[in-house]
């Protein structure tokens, strides 16, 4: 590690073959504590390249827990995190919406490093037992139209960093690969990331596996449609740039759309939203999201068309019901 390292801190970049190699050589815990902080710290200090994305992304799906769930016609929304707003668990929520309209969702995530409460913590703390066999995934499939891979149990690679990651308390590029290493491997990926450069790598990556993806980007920052500012959208066939009034919506402020203080703060709001008691700001927040998963399938018509789907399962209750059947 010691020469990889001074190789590193040379300002030199590793290729892909290099980038699965260290990373597999660190799931076997060759290295010590501190050679593995020291390795992450590079990337906190520069931008991790194409090369090294996908050298990281096929090391961690060769070592992961296979999944096979009967299909791929499967929806994941999905943020990277690390943006530092503390949102609530939109993308969770918007997961759900989307299952209560009946498209089948194979939702990936993890307990929060960098937030108070990420997408394990607030199912966890609402009684969701998380599964660890594409049986009882796919038993939640047929209950509710989702499944939930807590990312821990299918990446047993990642255990050696988890106390470290935990520990810093930052952004490493673990966030990064973790929309990109759902076992499942849906076929439309809704991934939200925390900056620009970082959906431009995206872009480039997935558009060579020939994947059905959506990159969305608030250009104030958040890692999701977040309607404080206009949105960036990146698919495979180019860029685009949305108000929030685009999105049948108006623009809302920034702590309206806050996660609270605590893990059971953030459970409470989740569970207060599926129940029809959401504010203005919050309901529209995640039917935004979720209509804009839909709408990437090509399945559901417009983004109005969808939008309607949408607003209709949050409304309805049905999307609660998803949420209920596989606790239940």
């Amino acid at each position: 590690m010691k020469d990889i390292l001074q190789y590193l801190f040379n300002h030199n970049t590793l290729s892909k073959a290099e980038a699965k190699a260290i990373l597999t050589e660190i799931a076997q815990n060759k290295f010590n504590e501190n050679e593995v902080t020291a390795f992450v710290t590079v990337f906190l200090m520069r931008s991790i390249t194409l090369d090294e994305m996908a050298g990281f992304q096929e090391a961690l799906l060769r070592l992961s827990v296979p999944v096979d769930l009967g299909t791929n016609d499967l929806v994941d929304i999905v943020g990277t995190g690390g943006d530092g707003k503390n949102t609530f668990n939109i993308s969770t929520l918007a997961s759900f919406v989307v299952a209560g309209t009946g498209q089948k969702v194979a939702k990936h995530g993890n307990y929060g490093v960098s937030t108070i409460s990420g997408s394990s913590n607030v199912l966890e703390e609402l009684g969701y037992q998380f599964k660890s066999n594409s049986e009882d995934l796919k038993k939640d499939l047929v209950k509710g139209n989702i499944c939930f891979l807590h990312a821990p149990v299918f990446h047993p690679a990642l255990k050696s960093v988890g106390p470290l990651r935990k520990g810093l308390g930052l952004r490493t590029f673990f966030n990064v690969l973790g929309p990109l290493v759902n076992p499942a491997k849906p076929k439309y990926s809704m991934i939200g990331v925390y900056s620009l450069e970082i959906a431009r790598i995206y872009q480039y990556l997935l558009q060579k596996k020939n994947q059905n993806f959506l990159l969305v980007h608030a250009l104030d920052g958040y890692d999701e449609i977040s309607l404080t500012s206009d949105t960036k959208i990146f698919d495979k066939s180019g860029e685009y740039i949305f108000s929030a009034e685009e999105l049948g919506f108006k623009n809302i402020h920034a702590e309206t759309i806050f996660g609270g203080n605590s893990k059971q703060e953030a459970a409470k709001i989740f569970k207060n939203i599926l129940e029809g008691n959401g504010t203005f700001e919050q309901n529209s927040v995640v039917l935004a999201n979720a209509a804009m998963a839909l709408k990437n399938t090509e399945k559901y018509g417009s983004y109005d068309d969808c939008l309607a789907l949408a607003t209709e399962s949050l409304e309805n209750g049905n999307a609660l019901l998803s949420l209920n059947n596989i606790i239940n």
